[in-house]
């Protein structure tokens, strides 16, 4: 169950003084946002789109859930399309980065 969904439990549900529940959600937003980006959080973010279409519905905005997760699918066949063509050509310049800093690839 996605914290989205209400399977978040914290320290504060058990009885606990969670010092971030006492923070707005907005600020909890910047904080995690501005951590995420300094450390090139790429993990954070993923989970961040894979929990908003849920979160979209739970909040009672299904069509908007149903956009989110067609245009995330829109950008993962772009992905997996990556190799072909003037795209693959286009891309060149990230692979090569890419396999620089992975040498052992």
């Amino acid at each position: 169950m996605s914290a989205a969904e209400g399977g978040a439990s914290t320290a504060a549900d058990a009885g606990g003084s969670d010092p971030l529940e006492q923070l707005s959600t907005q600020e909890l937003h910047d904080r995690a946002f501005r951590r995420a980006e300094r450390h090139l959080d790429a993990r954070f973010f993923w989970r961040l789109l894979s929990e908003i279409p849920a979160a979209q519905a739970l909040s009672g905005d299904e069509g908007e859930a149903e956009y989110d997760v067609q245009h995330v699918r829109g950008l993962l066949t772009d992905a997996l399309r990556s190799g072909h063509g003037e795209l693959r050509e286009a891309l060149r310049p990230l692979y090569i980065d890419y396999l620089r800093r992975h040498p052992d690839a």
